[in-house]
């Protein structure tokens, strides 16, 4: 195959509904990647999962899977105490990662897994996927222009509810489960993307659910950014579905709706509201999954740097640490 059409070949660590629903059909629409194997530590539901979605390979283990010298990049969609372990048994074996968000349980242990994929020489990616959807570039550059004024606030939800399966892996504490970990992140990650800095101090309150593993079922939230801008926030997993963001200027505003999931074909657009008037912002329908593995087979094939450093992902977890402290104490956090 000729460098042009070089593409990278894929395997995936585990056989998530994240995984088989979005990842799998999004390698095989990309241009950039081939989806070459799967592995589960049940070789027969990873062998189910091979023959439905058409996938070459399939192992009884991660380790096989990983010991597999044609594969290039992997996957991990593992449950959110298990990105440590395999993130840096992946860099070990040469493999370059996309990981599910949050990439870490703690700072310290995004940190440790940077360090590890930096020595490897293998590159490294957390999975918001949302931030590859091109709107997110028409968004930042209405914000460079000004158009908005002096950015004042900014409002961010995500809620869904699952609160019927308590079996969830979501609402397993010691796995990271709860709504922060799962979708809060996606809320701090946006605001620290949009508005280019890192927050100061972050004060939370969250609901604990004893019926669900004690984690938190819903969270609501104010992060400090510099310059008195203020990102107000909620993430559940006991609400009603909703996934949005605000940004307000002295100006206008921008209000996306289906901020972070925005399937392909059901519209990506967004309002702009400035002195008054308002305009509809058109936005390319993509599958915004599919974009994030040819960004990132481009940054592995070193056709373009990867535009999100796996650092951000330590200052994101910084964040999301400091959260779960304040909620947990009832009390503000500076960071």
């Amino acid at each position: 195959m000729s460098s042009v059409n070089r593409k990278i070949r894929w395997g995936i660590l585990g056989c998530a509904s994240i995984a088989l629903r979005a990842i799998v059909p999004a390698i095989q629409a990309s241009s950039m990647g081939e989806l070459a194997a799967i592995a589960s530590r049940d070789e027969s539901k990873a062998r189910e999962a091979a023959r439905h979605h058409g996938i070459p390979a399939a192992y009884g283990s991660y380790e096989e899977l990983l010991a597999d010298p044609t594969l290039e990049a992997v996957y991990i969609p593992l449950p959110n105490h298990l990105h440590f372990e395999w993130t840096i048994k992946a860099a070990r074996a040469g493999k370059h990662v996309l990981c599910e968000k949050p990439l870490a349980l703690t700072a310290a242990q995004a940190q440790e897994m940077v360090a590890a994929c930096k020595e490897a020489g293998v590159l490294l990616a957390e999975a918001f996927m949302y931030r590859h959807h091109p709107r997110y570039d028409r968004i930042r550059e209405i914000l460079a222009a000004g158009e908005l004024g002096v950015i004042r606030a900014m409002r961010a939800s995500f809620t869904f509810d699952n609160s019927a399966d308590t079996g969830n892996v979501r609402c397993r504490k010691e796995w990271g489960g709860g709504s922060l970990y799962d979708i809060g992140c996606y809320t701090l990650n946006a605001a620290r993307y949009l508005l280019g800095g890192e927050p100061e101090a972050v004060t939370v309150q969250a609901f604990f659910s004893p019926e669900h593993g004690g984690v938190d079922m819903m969270a609501s939230g104010l992060a400090e950014f510099p310059g008195g801008i203020a990102l107000t926030f909620d993430c559940g997993m006991w609400a009603a579905s909703r996934n949005t963001i605000e940004i307000v200027g002295t100006a206008g505003t921008i209000e996306v709706p289906s901020a972070f999931v925005a399937p392909e074909g059901r519209g990506a657009d967004f309002t702009v509201t400035v002195n008054g008037t308002c305009r509809k912002e058109p936005a390319p329908s993509v599958n915004q999954y599919a974009v994030q593995i040819d960004d990132f087979g481009r940054a592995v094939l070193g056709r373009e740097p990867y535009r999100f450093p796996a650092e951000d992902a330590i200052n994101g977890m910084k964040v999301l640490e400091a959260c779960l402290l304040s909620a947990e104490t009832r009390a503000r956090i500076s960071l």
